[in-house]
């Protein structure tokens, strides 16, 4: 592992939820960063939660205090190669994970995750906090 990490949407639920472990996890990496598309999954969540506003400003505040990735043509290219390989296994995955493989094999990022799927993904580096 690099130190550098790609941080998936359960993680950061960890990460608001006060999870000890994740906390020293990110306190010793040497950069971390977010995937637009996990702060989109965030957003969702907040909206239907029961404390919306609360958990809107929360994100918000991670937001502007990290490094968020958002996806260009070459995250396209990547997008469409992991997608092909997974059709050809036959082990399809959900797309916003997809788009968060591809943003971490372009910026060659390991990816701090909880779920198993992204095993399936070849090249792709992965650490579960």
């Amino acid at each position: 592992m690099n130190g550098r990490y790609l941080l998936d949407t359960n993680i950061l639920i960890a990460l608001f939820a006060d999870e000890a472990e994740v906390k020293q996890q990110l306190a010793q990496a040497a950069e971390v960063f977010l995937p637009s598309i996990v702060l989109g999954e965030l957003y969702y969540g907040a909206r239907k939660s029961g404390r919306p506003s609360q958990n809107l400003a929360r994100i918000d505040d991670l937001a502007a205090s990290g490094v968020v990735l958002v996806c260009d043509t070459e995250t396209a290219r990547h997008y469409g190669e992991v997608k092909n390989l997974l059709r050809l296994k036959g082990r399809p995955l959900p797309e916003n994970d997809i788009w968060i493989a591809a943003l971490a094999q372009q910026h060659q990022l390991t990816l701090a995750t909880r779920d198993d799927h992204f095993q399936d993904i070849a090249g792709l580096q992965t650490i579960t906090w």
